[in-house]
Protein backbone atom coordinates (compact mmCIF):
# COMPACT_ATOMS: atom_id res chain seq x y z
CA UNK A 1 0.00 0.00 0.00
CA UNK A 2 2.52 1.98 0.76
CA UNK A 3 3.81 2.46 -2.85
CA UNK A 4 0.86 2.62 -3.98
CA UNK A 5 0.30 5.79 -2.42
CA UNK A 6 3.50 7.19 -3.75
CA UNK A 7 3.95 9.60 -6.86
CA UNK A 8 7.43 9.14 -8.88
CA UNK A 9 8.89 12.11 -10.35
CA UNK A 10 11.57 10.61 -12.91
CA UNK A 11 13.79 13.93 -14.06
CA UNK A 12 14.50 13.95 -17.41
CA UNK A 13 18.11 15.57 -17.42
CA UNK A 14 19.61 18.99 -18.88
CA UNK A 15 21.15 19.25 -22.78
CA UNK A 16 23.67 16.30 -21.98
CA UNK A 17 26.38 17.79 -23.36
CA UNK A 18 28.78 14.96 -22.07
CA UNK A 19 26.93 12.15 -23.59
CA UNK A 20 27.19 14.50 -26.96
CA UNK A 21 26.77 13.24 -29.76
CA UNK A 22 23.98 10.80 -28.36
CA UNK A 23 22.17 13.40 -27.43
CA UNK A 24 22.38 15.25 -30.41
CA UNK A 25 19.17 14.41 -31.84
CA UNK A 26 17.42 13.20 -28.13
CA UNK A 27 17.33 13.48 -24.74
CA UNK A 28 19.96 12.18 -22.34
CA UNK A 29 16.76 9.60 -21.25
CA UNK A 30 16.05 8.78 -24.44
CA UNK A 31 19.56 7.01 -25.69
CA UNK A 32 19.19 3.40 -26.47
CA UNK A 33 21.02 0.83 -23.98
CA UNK A 34 21.37 -2.58 -23.92
CA UNK A 35 20.56 -2.94 -27.59
CA UNK A 36 17.03 -2.43 -27.19
CA UNK A 37 16.13 -0.52 -24.46
CA UNK A 38 16.22 3.13 -23.78
CA UNK A 39 17.80 4.60 -20.15
CA UNK A 40 14.26 5.91 -19.31
CA UNK A 41 13.26 2.58 -19.42
CA UNK A 42 14.93 1.65 -16.19
CA UNK A 43 13.34 4.07 -13.93
CA UNK A 44 10.25 3.63 -15.13
CA UNK A 45 10.93 -0.30 -14.64
CA UNK A 46 12.17 0.43 -11.34
CA UNK A 47 8.59 1.65 -10.32
CA UNK A 48 6.36 -0.53 -12.52
CA UNK A 49 8.54 -3.65 -10.38
CA UNK A 50 8.40 -2.14 -6.93
CA UNK A 51 3.90 -1.50 -7.45
CA UNK A 52 4.66 2.18 -8.04
CA UNK A 53 2.30 3.13 -10.85
CA UNK A 54 1.47 7.13 -10.93
CA UNK A 55 5.14 8.41 -12.98
CA UNK A 56 5.59 11.81 -14.26
CA UNK A 57 8.71 12.19 -16.48
CA UNK A 58 9.52 16.16 -16.52
CA UNK A 59 11.58 16.92 -20.16
CA UNK A 60 12.76 19.76 -21.55
CA UNK A 61 15.42 18.96 -24.20
CA UNK A 62 15.11 17.49 -27.19
CA UNK A 63 11.96 15.74 -25.99
CA UNK A 64 10.26 14.32 -29.30
CA UNK A 65 11.88 10.87 -29.27
CA UNK A 66 11.25 10.28 -25.64
CA UNK A 67 7.99 11.49 -26.18
CA UNK A 68 7.31 9.18 -28.52
CA UNK A 69 8.94 6.14 -26.82
CA UNK A 70 7.44 6.32 -23.73
CA UNK A 71 3.72 7.06 -25.27
CA UNK A 72 4.61 3.70 -27.32
CA UNK A 73 5.40 1.69 -24.57
CA UNK A 74 3.47 2.64 -21.53
CA UNK A 75 -0.11 2.60 -21.24
CA UNK A 76 -1.96 1.40 -18.63
CA UNK A 77 -5.88 0.45 -18.45
CA UNK A 78 -8.44 3.30 -17.52
CA UNK A 79 -9.61 0.86 -14.51
CA UNK A 80 -5.86 0.93 -12.84
CA UNK A 81 -5.76 4.45 -12.34
CA UNK A 82 -1.39 3.88 -13.91
CA UNK A 83 0.18 6.59 -15.60
CA UNK A 84 3.45 7.84 -16.85
CA UNK A 85 3.01 11.35 -18.27
CA UNK A 86 5.00 13.96 -19.62
CA UNK A 87 5.74 17.33 -17.49
CA UNK A 88 7.34 19.41 -20.25
CA UNK A 89 8.78 23.08 -19.54
CA UNK A 90 6.16 25.17 -20.27
CA UNK A 91 5.64 29.04 -19.61
CA UNK A 92 3.21 30.56 -17.30
CA UNK A 93 2.00 33.61 -15.95
CA UNK A 94 4.01 33.08 -13.09
CA UNK A 95 7.02 31.62 -14.44
CA UNK A 96 8.82 32.37 -18.28
CA UNK A 97 11.70 30.52 -17.82
CA UNK A 98 12.58 27.32 -18.69
CA UNK A 99 13.93 24.55 -16.19
CA UNK A 100 16.93 25.62 -14.73
CA UNK A 101 18.02 22.75 -12.28
CA UNK A 102 16.80 19.17 -10.65
CA UNK A 103 14.52 21.32 -8.11
CA UNK A 104 13.63 24.36 -10.40
CA UNK A 105 12.09 21.83 -12.86
CA UNK A 106 10.26 19.90 -9.73
CA UNK A 107 8.94 23.73 -8.52
CA UNK A 108 7.29 24.58 -11.59
CA UNK A 109 5.28 21.36 -11.90
CA UNK A 110 4.50 20.72 -8.23
CA UNK A 111 1.55 22.11 -8.99
CA UNK A 112 0.05 19.03 -10.81
CA UNK A 113 0.86 17.26 -7.80
CA UNK A 114 -1.82 18.92 -5.80
CA UNK A 115 -4.05 16.51 -8.18
CA UNK A 116 -3.35 13.56 -6.70
CA UNK A 117 -3.53 12.26 -3.05
CA UNK A 118 -0.43 10.57 -1.79
CA UNK A 119 1.83 10.03 1.27
CA UNK A 120 5.08 10.56 -0.32
CA UNK A 121 6.78 11.62 -3.84
CA UNK A 122 9.78 9.77 -4.78
CA UNK A 123 12.28 11.91 -6.70
CA UNK A 124 14.68 9.29 -9.40
CA UNK A 125 16.91 10.60 -12.40
CA UNK A 126 16.06 9.41 -15.95
CA UNK A 127 20.09 8.23 -16.71
CA UNK A 128 21.55 5.79 -14.37
CA UNK A 129 21.47 2.32 -14.74
CA UNK A 130 20.66 0.17 -11.36
CA UNK A 131 17.97 -2.57 -10.12
CA UNK A 132 16.00 -1.33 -6.93
CA UNK A 133 12.61 -2.11 -4.92
CA UNK A 134 11.40 1.09 -3.97
CA UNK A 135 9.23 -0.47 -1.31
CA UNK A 136 12.41 -0.60 0.50
CA UNK A 137 13.39 2.74 0.92
CA UNK A 138 9.66 3.91 1.29
CA UNK A 139 9.06 1.45 4.37
CA UNK A 140 12.29 2.94 5.17
CA UNK A 141 11.41 6.39 5.16
CA UNK A 142 8.02 5.68 7.22
CA UNK A 143 9.80 3.46 9.58
CA UNK A 144 12.09 6.53 10.11
CA UNK A 145 9.10 9.00 10.41
CA UNK A 146 11.86 11.17 7.95
CA UNK A 147 10.56 14.45 6.02
CA UNK A 148 13.20 13.35 3.53
CA UNK A 149 15.11 10.22 3.11
CA UNK A 150 18.61 10.15 0.27
CA UNK A 151 19.39 6.75 -1.03
CA UNK A 152 23.13 6.55 -0.48
CA UNK A 153 26.17 4.63 -1.88
CA UNK A 154 29.38 3.49 -1.02
CA UNK A 155 32.04 4.69 -3.19
CA UNK A 156 36.12 5.06 -3.23
CA UNK A 157 38.09 8.28 -3.19
CA UNK A 158 38.64 8.69 -7.25
CA UNK A 159 34.94 8.56 -7.72
CA UNK A 160 33.87 10.82 -4.53
CA UNK A 161 34.38 14.09 -6.31
CA UNK A 162 31.80 13.82 -8.84
CA UNK A 163 29.06 13.07 -5.93
CA UNK A 164 27.16 14.96 -2.61
CA UNK A 165 28.85 13.60 -0.03
CA UNK A 166 27.22 13.15 3.59
CA UNK A 167 27.86 11.91 6.68
CA UNK A 168 25.31 10.01 8.80
CA UNK A 169 24.87 8.91 12.56
CA UNK A 170 24.27 5.78 14.48
CA UNK A 171 20.50 6.43 13.31
CA UNK A 172 20.53 6.53 10.19
CA UNK A 173 20.22 10.74 10.20
CA UNK A 174 22.33 12.59 7.93
CA UNK A 175 24.15 15.02 10.23
CA UNK A 176 25.95 16.77 7.26
CA UNK A 177 26.05 16.94 3.08
CA UNK A 178 28.25 18.94 1.24
CA UNK A 179 27.84 18.82 -3.38
CA UNK A 180 30.95 17.56 -5.06
CA UNK A 181 33.93 18.29 -2.59
CA UNK A 182 37.30 19.12 -3.95
CA UNK A 183 39.66 16.28 -3.28
CA UNK A 184 42.05 18.37 -1.17
CA UNK A 185 38.81 18.00 1.36
CA UNK A 186 38.02 14.49 1.18
CA UNK A 187 39.59 13.43 4.42
CA UNK A 188 36.65 15.19 5.86
CA UNK A 189 34.16 13.31 4.58
CA UNK A 190 35.11 9.41 5.56
CA UNK A 191 31.93 7.89 6.95
CA UNK A 192 31.75 4.12 8.67
CA UNK A 193 30.78 2.05 6.42
CA UNK A 194 29.99 -1.99 6.35
CA UNK A 195 33.18 -3.94 6.83
CA UNK A 196 32.96 -5.44 3.12
CA UNK A 197 33.19 -2.03 1.60
CA UNK A 198 35.66 -0.29 4.11
CA UNK A 199 37.98 -3.68 2.30
CA UNK A 200 37.03 -2.38 -0.90
CA UNK A 201 38.67 1.21 0.46
CA UNK A 202 34.78 2.60 -0.56
CA UNK A 203 35.24 4.87 2.77
CA UNK A 204 32.47 7.67 1.30
CA UNK A 205 28.60 7.54 1.48
CA UNK A 206 27.31 9.03 -2.28
CA UNK A 207 24.30 10.74 -3.11
CA UNK A 208 22.19 8.28 -5.88
CA UNK A 209 19.99 11.71 -6.74
CA UNK A 210 17.32 9.31 -5.24
CA UNK A 211 14.73 11.37 -2.63
CA UNK A 212 11.55 10.45 -0.73
CA UNK A 213 10.28 13.51 0.32
CA UNK A 214 6.87 12.90 2.67
CA UNK A 215 3.49 15.13 0.83
CA UNK A 216 3.67 18.50 1.56
CA UNK A 217 7.52 18.59 2.56
CA UNK A 218 8.48 19.68 -1.34
CA UNK A 219 6.42 22.62 -1.44
CA UNK A 220 7.40 23.63 2.21
CA UNK A 221 11.19 23.89 1.28
CA UNK A 222 10.66 25.82 -1.98
CA UNK A 223 8.54 28.31 -0.46
CA UNK A 224 11.42 28.11 2.16
CA UNK A 225 14.17 28.30 -0.98
CA UNK A 226 12.58 30.32 -3.51
CA UNK A 227 15.52 30.88 -5.83
CA UNK A 228 17.31 27.68 -4.97
CA UNK A 229 17.13 25.79 -8.01
CA UNK A 230 19.26 22.69 -7.11
CA UNK A 231 18.73 19.84 -5.06
CA UNK A 232 21.92 18.44 -4.63
CA UNK A 233 23.66 22.07 -4.40
CA UNK A 234 20.58 23.87 -2.31
CA UNK A 235 17.76 21.94 -1.20
CA UNK A 236 18.87 19.17 0.48
CA UNK A 237 21.78 21.15 2.52
CA UNK A 238 19.24 23.34 3.63
CA UNK A 239 17.19 20.52 4.78
CA UNK A 240 19.98 18.19 6.55
CA UNK A 241 21.24 22.25 8.61
CA UNK A 242 17.71 22.93 9.19
CA UNK A 243 16.03 21.42 12.60
CA UNK A 244 12.49 20.88 10.84
CA UNK A 245 13.46 18.28 8.41
CA UNK A 246 14.52 15.14 10.01
CA UNK A 247 16.73 13.73 6.88
CA UNK A 248 17.67 10.21 6.68
CA UNK A 249 20.14 8.04 4.93
CA UNK A 250 19.04 4.98 3.01
CA UNK A 251 22.08 2.64 2.32
CA UNK A 252 22.09 0.79 -1.06
CA UNK A 253 24.75 -1.39 -1.44
CA UNK A 254 24.21 -2.98 -5.05
CA UNK A 255 25.32 -2.35 -8.39
CA UNK A 256 24.38 1.07 -9.50
CA UNK A 257 26.16 3.56 -12.21
CA UNK A 258 25.13 7.46 -13.34
CA UNK A 259 25.46 7.14 -17.18
CA UNK A 260 26.64 10.67 -17.32
CA UNK A 261 30.01 10.42 -19.94
CA UNK A 262 30.76 8.84 -23.49
CA UNK A 263 32.91 6.44 -21.23
CA UNK A 264 30.39 5.66 -18.56
CA UNK A 265 28.01 4.91 -21.23
CA UNK A 266 30.22 2.83 -22.93
CA UNK A 267 31.78 0.54 -20.00
CA UNK A 268 27.96 0.12 -18.48
CA UNK A 269 26.79 -1.87 -21.78
CA UNK A 270 29.47 -3.53 -22.54
CA UNK A 271 29.79 -4.92 -18.65
CA UNK A 272 26.25 -6.47 -19.83
CA UNK A 273 27.85 -8.56 -21.46
CA UNK A 274 29.76 -10.26 -18.88
CA UNK A 275 29.04 -14.01 -18.01
CA UNK A 276 27.55 -13.20 -14.68
CA UNK A 277 26.71 -9.25 -15.44
CA UNK A 278 25.85 -6.99 -11.84
CA UNK A 279 22.91 -5.48 -13.93
CA UNK A 280 20.87 -8.39 -14.52
CA UNK A 281 18.52 -8.76 -17.18
CA UNK A 282 17.52 -12.00 -17.15
CA UNK A 283 15.70 -11.47 -13.78
CA UNK A 284 12.01 -13.88 -13.56
CA UNK A 285 10.77 -10.57 -11.47
CA UNK A 286 12.13 -7.26 -11.72
CA UNK A 287 11.44 -7.22 -15.58
CA UNK A 288 12.99 -4.28 -17.34
CA UNK A 289 10.08 -3.02 -19.59
CA UNK A 290 10.03 -1.23 -23.53
CA UNK A 291 8.51 -0.89 -26.39
CA UNK A 292 6.99 -3.67 -27.65
CA UNK A 293 8.60 -3.90 -31.49
CA UNK A 294 6.94 -7.23 -32.87
CA UNK A 295 10.15 -7.60 -34.83
CA UNK A 296 11.12 -10.78 -36.25
CA UNK A 297 14.09 -12.66 -34.84
CA UNK A 298 17.72 -11.87 -35.77
CA UNK A 299 19.31 -13.85 -38.81
CA UNK A 300 22.67 -14.96 -38.30
CA UNK A 301 24.95 -16.33 -41.33
CA UNK A 302 28.08 -18.08 -40.40
CA UNK A 303 28.85 -15.85 -37.71
CA UNK A 304 31.17 -16.81 -34.58
CA UNK A 305 30.12 -14.96 -31.30
CA UNK A 306 31.26 -14.41 -28.07
CA UNK A 307 30.26 -12.48 -25.31
CA UNK A 308 27.36 -10.78 -27.78
CA UNK A 309 23.96 -9.67 -27.28
CA UNK A 310 22.00 -9.19 -30.14
CA UNK A 311 18.59 -7.34 -30.25
CA UNK A 312 15.51 -8.79 -32.20
CA UNK A 313 15.10 -8.15 -35.97
CA UNK A 314 18.78 -8.16 -37.47
CA UNK A 315 20.28 -9.91 -40.35
CA UNK A 316 23.60 -10.78 -39.73
CA UNK A 317 26.90 -12.07 -42.15
CA UNK A 318 29.91 -10.84 -39.75
CA UNK A 319 32.74 -13.13 -39.51
CA UNK A 320 33.38 -12.40 -35.56
CA UNK A 321 31.65 -10.73 -32.98
CA UNK A 322 33.16 -10.17 -29.55
CA UNK A 323 31.96 -8.30 -26.26
CA UNK A 324 29.66 -6.03 -28.59
CA UNK A 325 26.28 -5.18 -28.35
CA UNK A 326 23.95 -5.13 -31.57
CA UNK A 327 20.74 -3.29 -31.12
CA UNK A 328 17.33 -3.63 -33.69
CA UNK A 329 17.03 -4.12 -37.28
CA UNK A 330 21.31 -4.39 -37.34
CA UNK A 331 22.54 -4.94 -40.64
CA UNK A 332 26.19 -6.28 -40.93
CA UNK A 333 28.07 -7.40 -43.93
CA UNK A 334 29.75 -10.58 -44.78
CA UNK A 335 33.89 -10.62 -43.72
CA UNK A 336 33.24 -7.73 -40.85
CA UNK A 337 34.89 -7.92 -37.39
CA UNK A 338 32.78 -6.12 -34.33
CA UNK A 339 34.65 -5.83 -31.01
CA UNK A 340 33.98 -4.04 -27.95
CA UNK A 341 31.38 -2.09 -29.62
CA UNK A 342 27.99 -0.95 -29.29
CA UNK A 343 25.57 -0.77 -32.68
CA UNK A 344 22.34 0.68 -31.97
CA UNK A 345 20.89 -0.83 -34.97
CA UNK A 346 17.99 0.74 -37.19
CA UNK A 347 14.59 2.62 -36.85
CA UNK A 348 13.49 0.90 -40.12
CA UNK A 349 13.60 -1.58 -43.06
CA UNK A 350 14.70 -0.89 -46.16
CA UNK A 351 12.27 -2.54 -48.50
CA UNK A 352 13.66 -4.45 -52.07
CA UNK A 353 11.55 -2.01 -53.67
CA UNK A 354 13.05 1.32 -52.22
CA UNK A 355 16.76 -0.36 -52.87
CA UNK A 356 15.69 -1.55 -56.80
CA UNK A 357 13.81 2.16 -57.30
CA UNK A 358 17.20 4.29 -55.95
CA UNK A 359 19.63 1.71 -56.80
CA UNK A 360 22.04 4.99 -55.97
CA UNK A 361 20.99 4.46 -52.18
CA UNK A 362 23.52 1.88 -50.13
CA UNK A 363 22.01 -0.32 -47.41
CA UNK A 364 21.74 0.86 -44.05
CA UNK A 365 23.88 -0.93 -41.50
CA UNK A 366 28.05 -2.06 -41.55
CA UNK A 367 29.26 -3.39 -44.54
CA UNK A 368 31.47 -6.45 -46.05
CA UNK A 369 35.04 -6.76 -44.74
CA UNK A 370 34.83 -4.00 -41.89
CA UNK A 371 36.55 -3.49 -38.58
CA UNK A 372 35.04 -2.25 -36.06
CA UNK A 373 36.74 -1.77 -32.61
CA UNK A 374 35.74 0.53 -29.58
CA UNK A 375 32.80 1.83 -31.38
CA UNK A 376 30.12 3.72 -30.54
CA UNK A 377 27.90 3.48 -34.00
CA UNK A 378 24.35 5.48 -33.28
CA UNK A 379 21.26 4.95 -35.16
CA UNK A 380 20.25 4.72 -39.26
CA UNK A 381 24.21 5.03 -40.22
CA UNK A 382 25.18 3.92 -43.42
CA UNK A 383 28.98 2.04 -43.53
CA UNK A 384 30.62 1.48 -46.59
CA UNK A 385 32.51 -2.09 -47.19
CA UNK A 386 36.08 -2.47 -46.44
CA UNK A 387 36.25 0.12 -43.67
CA UNK A 388 38.32 0.51 -40.54
CA UNK A 389 37.14 2.40 -37.61
CA UNK A 390 38.77 1.72 -34.57
CA UNK A 391 39.31 3.70 -31.70
CA UNK A 392 42.24 3.51 -28.68
CA UNK A 393 42.85 5.39 -25.48
CA UNK A 394 45.60 7.28 -27.13
CA UNK A 395 43.37 9.61 -29.60
CA UNK A 396 42.62 12.88 -28.61
CA UNK A 397 39.26 14.24 -28.55
CA UNK A 398 38.11 15.32 -31.91
CA UNK A 399 34.85 16.06 -34.27
CA UNK A 400 34.06 15.65 -37.94
CA UNK A 401 30.25 15.91 -39.50
CA UNK A 402 30.13 11.83 -38.96
CA UNK A 403 32.05 10.65 -36.46
CA UNK A 404 32.69 12.11 -32.72
CA UNK A 405 36.29 11.10 -30.41
CA UNK A 406 36.13 10.65 -26.65
CA UNK A 407 37.88 9.07 -24.26
CA UNK A 408 39.49 7.34 -27.09
CA UNK A 409 36.10 5.64 -28.13
CA UNK A 410 34.53 6.34 -31.56
CA UNK A 411 30.80 7.68 -31.90
CA UNK A 412 29.72 7.49 -35.41
CA UNK A 413 26.74 9.85 -35.49
CA UNK A 414 23.12 9.19 -35.98
CA UNK A 415 22.45 9.07 -40.01
CA UNK A 416 26.24 9.00 -41.03
CA UNK A 417 27.48 7.85 -44.26
CA UNK A 418 30.96 6.68 -44.48
CA UNK A 419 31.93 5.61 -47.49
CA UNK A 420 33.75 2.37 -48.73
CA UNK A 421 37.20 1.78 -48.12
CA UNK A 422 37.38 4.96 -44.71
CA UNK A 423 40.04 4.74 -42.32
CA UNK A 424 39.39 6.07 -39.19
CA UNK A 425 41.72 5.77 -35.81
CA UNK A 426 44.50 3.95 -34.96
Amino acid sequence: MIAKNTLAIILGGGAGTRLYPLTGHRSKPAVPIAGKFRLIDIPISNCLNSEIHRMFVLTQYNSASLNRHIKNAYSFDKFSKGFVDILAAEQTIDNMGWFQGTADAVRQVVVHLDQHKFDNVLILSGDQLYQMDFREILQYHTDQDAELTVATIPVVAKDATAFGLLKVNGEGVIEDFVEKPPMEELSNWTSEVAPEYAAQDKHFLASMGIYVFKAGVLSKLFKENPKAMDFGKEIIPYAVESDQYKTASFAFGNYWTDIGTIASFFEANLKLTDYLPEFNLYDNTNHVYTNARMLSPSKVFGTKMNQALISEGGIIHAEYIERSIIGVRARVGEGTTISHSILMGIDYYQTLNDLQSHPDIKLLGIGKNCTIKNVIVDKNVRIGDNCSIVGDKSMPDDETETYCIRDGIIIVKKGADIPDNTKIGA
